[in-house]
């Protein structure tokens, strides 16, 4: 497809369609006099327009769908190439409708900053299928076919539109299609709508070599939730606000930069001295390269001090910035030892303790401004299940000392962002398994970053709403090993590929810690 170009020119195959063309209902058109400026949820553009018939033919799509054939009536031949760049450009503010033996069956939204249909008529005899990655969604109230394949969106306005979309489930013959639903269309209707919605990428059709272009090695090593993920949290496929837009200010309150501490019983935590910590820690380079995870643990427990050092070197919040009176509200914000989008710190750490010199066993949330923990869980089944769950994330190696979870607070999120609050936090998340393994390492302590768990338990077990504030990580610690130096030993099949030297060098000097 030409850039520029509106979707229908790039269908010249697909028989029997009839295409509409109209501003998609989240765009507000307004004209003055040598202008004609276009707002939608995001933005608002204005194009300089005096009077002629481009303005003449935006103002009527601005009234409804108007038939395309019937809007390029009205130019010249020079003056419509003009104008289907112009419908080009506008991309995402357009719709297009299909209509198909006389019947408006679906419309066509762009979603993908560069839409390519391809062109393709779908034949009596060719199999089809519904894209294993396309999903039906309500809306504006109506049904919604988009695929993270695809660089647009159908919205199934007839029943024959919604009933041919149902009866793709399985792969099937055009024909035998079409038998199926010939109440609702024809068989030249049948094929003439596949084609469109193959041309936009939504519908699967058989090659001539038997195999289907998404049982491709690429393709069938995503799974659907993965590739909807990766379309939907960077922006080129979808056509969603994206980014700091604040959707939810002025409606919904900011959750707080802190949270409340919950009611229990207090441990104060050991605060660790900045001159000991300097004195003895081995270094960054040390700690990246000397870094590993461990699933055993040395015959000594954890300290109530070791914990208490980790946790004020990792978590705690070292300052608070609070709006004056009066201020936009979301601007109270915190600084912790990792960094964060937004200065947000959504996420909460709550330790399962097994075994621990000083600390009673128990689930624990980590108050980060007082520096202490409170006992939000002490039963010993709820505790197993943790640790249990845990232990499956590492294939029974591990019988950890300590469970750290992670959860989120999802809305300190989603007030502020769209379409990536989720992503935002799992990127956190990653960041503060890095900041734990680097600091346990300097410790000499034994670490390691869990990559399953069961929200859904823990949401249980720590009391929180699973929908506000659930896991989003793991991470397990305890005492190092005796002997073990953090070198990955060639002799148990590890290749060194560049400057071995390093690592030997880094078990060195944490062994002087």
């Amino acid at each position: 497809m030409r850039p520029g170009t509106p979707w229908p020119e790039a269908w010249p195959e697909v028989e029997c369609a009839e295409y509409s063309v109209g501003f998609r209902d989240d765009v507000r058109v307004g004209f003055d006099a040598a202008s004609v400026s276009l707002t939608t949820p995001a933005s608002t553009f204005a194009v300089r327009m005096p009077e002629g018939p481009t303005r003449d033919a935006l103002a009527s799509l601005a009234g409804g769908h108007v038939p395309l054939g019937e809007l390029l009536d009205g130019f010249e031949p020079a003056e419509r190439s003009r104008f289907q760049g112009l419908l080009g450009r506008l991309g995402r503010l357009v719709e297009y409708g299909v209509a198909v033996g006389g019947r408006d069956l679906i419309r066509l939204q762009q979603t993908g900053l560069e839409a390519d249909p391809v062109a393709g008529a779908v034949r009596p005899d060719d199999v089809v299928r519904l894209s294993r990655f396309a999903l039906c969604r309500s809306r504006s109230g109506v049904l919604a076919l988009e695929s993270p394949l695809a660089t647009a969106r159908a919205l199934l306005d007839h029943r024959a539109a919604r009933v041919l979309v149902s009866s793709l489930a399985a792969e099937q013959r055009v024909g035998d299609l079409a038998e199926q639903v010939a109440a609702d269309a024809a068989l030249p209707d049948t094929c003439a709508l596949l084609g469109v919605l193959a041309g936009a990428g939504l519908v699967d059709v058989r090659r001539a070599d038997g195999a289907f272009d998404e049982e491709g090695p690429a393709l069938r090593q995503w799974e659907f939730h993965d590739l909807l993920f990766h379309s939907r949290i960077r922006s080129g496929r979808h056509d969603a606000p994206l980014g700091g837009t604040f959707p939810h200010r002025g409606r919904l309150a900011p959750q707080p930069a802190v949270k409340p501490v919950p009611d229990g019983p207090a441990i104060e935590l050991y605060r660790p001295s900045l001159e000991a910590i300097t004195e003895r820690d081995p270094g960054l380079t040390a700690a990246l390269e000397g870094r590993r995870s461990f699933r055993s643990y040395g015959d000594r427990p954890l300290t109530a001090e070791q914990i208490g050092e980790f946790l004020y070197r990792v978590g705690r919040v070292r300052t608070l910035f609070v709006p004056a009176a009066g201020d936009e509200p979301g601007g109270e914000i915190v600084s912790r030892p990792y960094p964060t989008g937004g200065s947000s710190y959504e996420l909460e750490l709550y330790l399962t303790v097994q075994r621990c010199a000083g600390v009673e066993p128990g689930i624990y949330y980590y108050d980060p401004v007082a520096h202490r923990l409170v006992l939000v869980n002490d039963a010993y089944r709820d505790r197993r299940a943790m640790l249990e769950a845990a232990s499956v994330a590492t294939a029974r190696e591990a019988d950890p000392d300590l469970l750290i979870t992670m959860t989120s607070r999802f809305q300190r999120l989603s007030w502020k962002y769209s379409g990536m609050a989720y992503a935002t936090t799992l990127r956190h998340t990653g960041v503060l398994y890095q900041t734990m393994y680097l600091v346990a390492t300097a410790m000499g302590l034994a670490p390691c970053g869990l990559g399953i768990g069961n929200a859904d338990m823990s949401a249980r077990v720590l009391g929180l709403d699973y929908l506000r504030e659930s896991s989003v990580g793991d991470f397990i610690l305890g005492s190092r090993p005796p002997g073990d130096p953090g070198i990955w030993d060639p002799a148990q099949g590890w290749e060194w590929v560049n400057d071995p030297q390093w690592a030997a060098w880094a078990g060195t000097e944490l062994g002087r810690t």
